[in-house]
């Protein structure tokens, strides 16, 4: 894809959605550090229903130390791997207690160094929270970046980088939100709806879902006398 598409792809991705943000539900980047650990393999609408009864409670990482991991437990348990997430979020609160005096981190590598917190998780933090230019690419934003040839590659990572090299600097903070919305409702794994894509005449794929058949007109038969 030449850069001419690109650009005309995020422009109207932004004409769109001119100030895209993620579908967790928080306040503070404690609060979206948690609800993005507990998203791994789980649904946004059940993270949030989780969170929603959490952060009154806690949402601070010594709060969380407070509860304990039982009681942390008690919040995320309608979430999928609530034990495991349980246990590194407290270690993760340990470590922000104890060696960013109860802030989250900006850098990359603290982030990472943190239980729990992988390099998407990172990513997303580091964009939402703070602003910064970063690309966390999920299954969504993998499928729509090699689907459309926006930026086509053989691993996360890879499509990653490409990313941040091919996307015009101006829509680079946004990128992420867009390219996620669209992989989650538009550019689906399954019947992609391309007949209602903005940027259907842009993508370059290949097997397009074709718009639906007309119906037949129906014929109206004047009844004998």
């Amino acid at each position: 894809m030449n850069a001419h598409k690109r650009r005309q792809i995020f422009e109207r991705l932004r004409a769109a959605n001119p100030h895209p943000t993620t579908e967790l539900n928080y306040r503070t980047p404690f609060e979206l550090l948690v609800a993005v650990t507990l998203s791994a393999q789980a649904t946004d609408k059940g993270v949030n229903k989780a969170t929603d009864k959490l952060f009154p409670v806690a949402n601070t990482p010594q709060a969380i130390l407070d509860l304990g991991v039982d009681g942390l437990k008690h919040y995320i348990k309608t979430i999928g791997l609530f034990n495991s997430k349980a246990e590194n979020i407290i270690k993760a609160c340990a470590i922000l207690v104890e060696q960013h005096g109860g802030e989250v981190p900006r850098d990359r590598a603290s982030l990472e160094a943190l239980p729990g917190v992988g390099r998407k998780t990172a990513n997303v933090v580091l964009n939402t929270a703070f602003g910064e230019p970063t690309m966390a690419v999920d299954t969504h934003i993998f499928r729509v970046a090699n689907r459309t040839r926006i930026a086509p590659g053989k691993t996360v990572l890879a499509v990653e980088k490409k990313l941040l090299k091919v996307i015009p600097a101006e829509f680079l903070k946004d990128a992420h939100h867009w390219l996620i919305l669209h992989g989650r409702y538009t550019c689906t794994a399954r019947s992609p709806k391309c007949p209602e894509c903005l940027i259907a005449d842009l993508c370059e794929y290949k097997d397009k879902t074709p718009p639906p058949a007309p119906r037949p007109k129906r014929v109206m038969v004047k009844p004998r006398k």
